[in-house]
């Protein structure tokens, strides 16, 4: 079963979001690894070739915002699935890097595990059947 475990970097500044939905994810079977900045997440990235999904908020400080983190994981990494939230902007979809998919928050946490996992199975030959 570890060997189809998906591997997810969860990106959010906020950190009272970030432990509720790290609990949330790994309650669904993923494996979570988390960071609370672009930075923090593309060391992670670099360290972990296994990560094969980025959520990430698209407001936070540091050196780049989520959307940048986005694009560069795009350009990186095309094998990573990305999703996109936030709470305080809206972005247009030519904005957005390639297809992928954003959440406004608040979000039903169900339709972002379920799109990861369709995305991730999408990306590696998989066949996925959500619910």
């Amino acid at each position: 079963m570890a060997n189809d475990a998906v591997f997810v970097l969860l990106v959010e500044d906020d950190g009272l979001i970030r432990m509720s939905l790290v609990e949330d994810m790994e309650h669904a079977g993923f494996q979570v690894f988390e960071a609370a900045n672009a930075d923090e997440a593309l060391k992670l990235l670099a360290a972990h070739p296994e990560i094969q999904a980025l959520f990430t908020d698209i407001d936070m400080p540091g050196s780049i915002d989520g959307l940048k983190l986005a694009g560069l994981v795009r350009q990186a990494r095309p094998d990573v699935a990305i999703l996109l939230t936030s709470g305080y902007l809206k972005i247009p979809k030519n904005d957005l890097p390639g297809k992928t998919p954003f959440f406004s928050k608040p979000y039903e946490v169900d339709r972002v595990v379920d799109q990861i996992r369709e995305l991730t199975a999408r990306k590696h030959g998989k066949v996925c059947f959500t619910t």
